[in-house]
């Protein structure tokens, strides 16, 4: 089959295909559209153009007629937007409000103009002594269901992680969150997807999705202390 959004950076998300197939949709439905409308217009320029010895046709006043140029299109433009809202409600339920248990909690927060992120260390717990912060870099083992804690220090900013297709604005004051299961190793973007100051351009950091052992190295690194039969350290 070919794929027609190619354009799109590759999904590494289990919920990616469902978010892909509701912009799909969008897309071929505002494609045909417009075609359809720019074909309209050239047809009547072709019909109605001013020729010698014709008159122009023009609407004469009938009310029935004029609404009908309105309404219908109102009423075909209404269903489509139904049909996407029909389509694309189980895709934003899986995203936004069927969160699975995760084994793993991050908290990020968005400044000017880097990404805070924040692990709770073997206790499970934020704010304690064990918690390790990181700039502009995520850690995640490949495979497993990860938490997303976010708030903002300072201005409006939005967590974008295009190859997970999640992205969430983060507003000074209130605690947003998310998840993802990401579903290939690599080293993925993480840009600031809102304009939030003149250093916004370069907020921008990474996502590094790790096999589980590397992950497991990696988790050893930051927190030499804690033993491996620990089951609340991050994993």
């Amino acid at each position: 089959m070919v794929n027609w959004m190619r354009w799109f950076p590759e999904n590494v998300s289990t919920y990616g295909g469902d978010v892909d197939s509701v912009f799909a949709l969008i897309y071929w439905v505002g494609l045909v559209w417009f075609v359809i409308t720019l074909g309209t217009f050239g047809v009547f320029l072709v019909l109605y153009r001013r020729r010698q010895g014709r008159r122009a046709f023009y609407i004469t006043g009938e009310p029935l007629r004029q609404a009908a140029w309105i309404l219908i299109p109102c009423a075909v433009i209404l269903a489509l937007d139904l049909w996407i809202d029909w389509r694309g409600a189980p895709a934003w339920a899986k995203v936004k409000g069927q969160f699975p248990p995760a084994e793993l909690t991050i908290q990020v927060t968005g400044r000017q103009f880097f990404w805070e992120v924040v692990y709770p260390g073997p206790d499970g717990k934020f704010g304690t002594g064990d918690d390790r912060q990181f700039n502009n870099e995520i850690h995640v083992p490949v495979g497993r269901p990860v938490r997303l804690v976010l708030k903002s220090g300072d201005v409006v900013h939005s967590f974008f992680a295009p190859n997970l297709r999640f992205k969430q604005d983060m507003v000074p004051g209130r605690l947003t969150g998310g998840w993802f299961e990401a579903t290939k190793p690599g080293r993925y973007e993480l840009p600031c997807a809102e304009l939030c100051g003149i250093g916004h351009s370069m907020m921008n950091g990474s996502l590094y999705v790790h096999p589980p052992e590397e992950y497991e190295a990696w988790v050893k690194q930051q927190w030499p202390a804690a033993t491996t039969a620990d089951s609340r350290r991050p994993r």
